[in-house]
């Protein structure tokens, strides 16, 4: 399994990288682009719409994001939509935590497709615009929803007592949240002080925008989009549970599918935008 793990992630590192650093903004787009039509598939046959119908969903969201690449180009749409994504994805997620695994079926197959499809669709146009505002910029954010991914996994295994919502993620814990949100804190100090200050970066990280316009502020601002990437990834162990899968699929070996990889930066990426827009 940790053989499969690494090959995997050499060779996703082997084609993101060049993408990423590339001087346009285009390929990473593009590549992005196949990437959440391959989750839209995912999705699809987690909520009771597989074979066929999977696959036509997965193109169809792939196509419906190059339809926006080709009308918006890399041009900013309104902060209102990055707001609207936000709210959606706070009262919806917490909507959905709150009923637990045996409320998800309960809703219709179409709404949850719905939802599915403009999930994905909001966040791979955030990610597409992170990177157009910068490398640095788009890198802050994906560094801090694994930040607090990796100082959970630690802080709950230390320190784990108290379980977070054991009838979806049973390994979670309170402190492992606590934890996480501490380690994102250090992570944006060590950013605004550290690599904005003393390297040439080609933008503002997420934390720098963030102090520069909220201040103080910017604390809280960061401790939530911390709770989100955590809110991203209850929601889709929560789809999973609801169905009996282990992984959304087996398309990266060791790791699951494309949506176990993204899960916790779905809500991220739109708020943070949407906060980066105050």
């Amino acid at each position: 399994m940790l053989k499969q793990r690494v090959i995997t992630a050499v060779i996703l590192l082997a084609i993101l990288l060049p993408a990423l650093f590339y001087p346009s903004p285009w390929p990473f787009a593009l590549l992005t682009l196949v990437m959440i039509g391959a989750a839209g598939w995912e999705w699809s046959r987690l909520n009771g719409a597989p074979g066929t119908p999977a696959l036509v969903f997965g193109i169809g969201l792939a196509a419906a994001c190059g339809v926006t690449l080709w009308g918006l180009g890399l041009n900013a749409p309104p902060s209102w939509c990055w707001w609207l994504a936000g709210l959606i994805w706070v009262l919806g997620g917490a909507l959905a935590l709150r009923e637990g695994p045996s409320g998800w079926p309960r809703v219709a197959r179409l709404p949850r497709l719905v939802l599915g499809a403009l999930a994905l669709w909001a966040a791979w146009l955030a990610i597409v615009q992170a990177r157009a505002a910068g490398i640095n910029y788009l890198l802050s954010i994906f560094c801090l929803v694994w930040a607090a991914d990796i100082a959970a996994y630690f802080g709950g295994r230390a320190f784990g007592k108290r379980k977070l919502a054991p009838a979806i993620s049973p390994g979670k814990s309170w402190e492992g949240v606590w934890s996480g949100m501490l380690g994102v804190i250090v992570l944006g100090v060590l950013w605004v002080h550290g690599i904005d200050e003393h390297f040439a970066v080609d933008s503002r990280s997420v934390f720098s925008v963030m102090v520069h316009r909220m201040h103080l502020v910017s604390l809280l601002a960061i401790v939530f989009l911390c709770a989100m990437s955590v809110v991203g990834d209850l929601f889709e162990s929560l789809v999973k549970r609801a169905v009996g899968a282990k992984d959304s699929s087996g398309l990266l070996p060791g790791h699951g599918g494309v949506l176990d990889r993204v899960d916790a930066l779905l809500p991220v990426f739109p708020l943070a935008l949407a906060l980066s827009s105050l």
